[in-house]
């Protein structure tokens, strides 16, 4: 199923294979970029966005069924110590003069066990510890997710204010242009047809100038939400794209699968899903209980520690279903059809990183000569526009071989600013498909996952809950 190497890596110089793994990707990934707005908003998605604290709180969650069933491999152990007081009447005695007040003093402590004879126990532990380990790979998995998009959102915003910056120097050169017609109109060189063409297109231009604010104003809002603020407490000073995306190194197949959450995610709950199928088949087989009880009893206070007044017993019980006209079977049957269809998913799963892998190595390549090609066009289009000018100046062409050649430079110089936007998605869906800087060693084993466990319940206030009032900022609600 794992390709032995990545199609799009062949014959590219472009990229290579991360060899050894030092050259992997690692921690704070965003920072490769060199944009320090960038470090300083992704900082905030980890704290703040709500997606993460979501998966974070489903994580805790089944952190603690870990412990739960693990708690099983230990007995039971209660007391129900009590006093009990009556008054029977001689009436219901039927002997003259008996009956009155009587007390009754119990202590006593009770305990119950059942032997992991058949791995219910070991089983239900490992099934809590790889849904655990799902949850913490899916916490990674959101956080990469939501990184990404910020960065996305991020420099889609800074290609706007490029665009913005191209249409306020096409507008500047609109103006000159249109006090040119003006001038030569008064003159008697230019017609008024001339001035009204230049008018036209300086118009145009300053209302997709305008229409760019739009576009700005919701990246802007969306990039808020990402980071956990109301959209009027974050503003970002105009930016622009400072580079092109750097090299993005790539892992070979085999470490993709090991640094990729959402592999590791499925991979986990086909762990889980395998463990159900081994506690359906242990449905079929008896349960032991073992169960004992100690402790003293007595009617009087006074004598309730003594020797005399010790109770005790103990037992063990087995039990084992004879006939359950195919219940058992049908709950096996149905763990079973659950394990292929997570199998499948998983499958499933590690094909799709396979594909944006090689989608993205595609998209940088390609664009990577798109960006080129078009560059050499802006360049061209600049030097035809110049030539245009000067022949409308001298009176041997008219202002609409003007007008048709401005258009299509301003139309050059915002496709180039289109194409750098689109190589920075790709280096950034690149760096999300091989798994940003995660790696599958960083899930909690089983141990880990009590410990915190236990130090949750210590450091929980119980029964208290905070709620957090949607008009109070997101920072300071705790």
């Amino acid at each position: 199923m794992t390709p032995p190497a990545l199609k799009e890596l062949a014959g590219n110089d472009q990229w290579k294979v991360a060899t050894p793994s030092d050259g992997l990707i690692k921690g704070k990934w965003w920072e490769m970029f060199g944009d320090l707005e960038l470090n300083r908003l992704e900082e905030l998605v980890s704290v703040n966005n709500q997606n993460v604290k979501f998966a974070e709180a489903q994580f805790r969650q089944a952190r603690a069924l870990v412990s739960a069933n693990h708690a099983n491999y230990y007995p039971i152990i209660g007391s129900t110590p009590g006093i009990t007081q009556g008054d029977t009447g001689q009436n219901a005695t039927g002997k003259k003069g008996a009956g009155g007040t009587a007390q009754s003093f119990n202590l006593g402590a009770a305990a119950s066990w059942e032997p992991d004879f058949w791995g219910r126990v070991r089983l239900s532990v490992e099934n809590a510890t790889d849904n655990a380990q799902s949850d913490a790979a899916t916490i990674q998995n959101v956080l990469l997710a939501q990184q990404a998009l910020l960065a996305t959102d991020y420099f889609a915003l800074a290609a706007n204010d490029m665009q913005e910056a191209v249409l306020k120097e096409s507008i500047e050169a609109y103006q000159k242009n249109l006090q040119l017609t003006q001038d030569r109109f008064r003159f008697g060189v230019a017609s008024k047809s001339d001035v009204s063409l230049a008018q036209t297109q300086l118009l145009g231009a300053t209302a997709e100038a305008t229409d760019l604010h739009v576009a700005r104003a919701q990246f802007e809002h969306a990039i808020a939400m990402i980071t956990g603020q109301a959209p009027a407490s974050l503003s970002i000073e105009p930016t622009k794209i400072a580079a092109p995306p750097p090299p993005i190194p790539v892992a070979v197949p085999s470490t993709l699968l090991e640094r990729r959450p959402d592999i590791a995610a499925t991979e986990r709950l086909v762990a889980a899903a395998n463990a159900n199928v081994g506690i359906a088949e242990a449905a079929y087989y008896p349960t032991l209980t073992l169960t004992a009880s100690a402790g003293f009893l007595s009617n009087s206070l006074a004598n309730l520690f003594t020797y005399a007044s010790r109770d005790w017993a103990s037992g063990a019980n087995i039990s084992q279903t004879l006939f359950d006209f195919g219940r058992r079977g049908a709950a096996l049957q149905g763990v079973q059809a659950a394990y292929d269809a997570t199998a499948a998913t998983y499958r499933q799963t590690v094909l799709g990183a396979f594909q944006e892998v090689e989608d993205d190595l595609a998209g940088l390549r390609y664009l990577a000569e798109e960006a080129g090609q078009q560059d050499d066009t802006v360049k061209a289009a600049q030097e035809s526009l110049s030539l245009e000018l000067d022949r409308y100046k001298a009176g041997t062409d008219s202002y609409l071989n003007v007008i048709t050649t401005q258009n299509i430079a301003l139309s050059d110089e915002l496709t180039a600013v289109a194409i750098l936007q689109r190589r920075m998605a790709a280096a950034i869906d690149l760096v999300k498909a091989v798994g940003g800087g995660w790696d599958n060693t960083n899930l909690p084993s089983t141990d880990a996952l009590r410990a915190a466990s236990v130090r949750d319940q210590k450091n929980t206030p119980y029964p208290k809950a905070t709620p957090i009032s949607p008009l109070k900022p997101i920072a300071d609600a705790k």
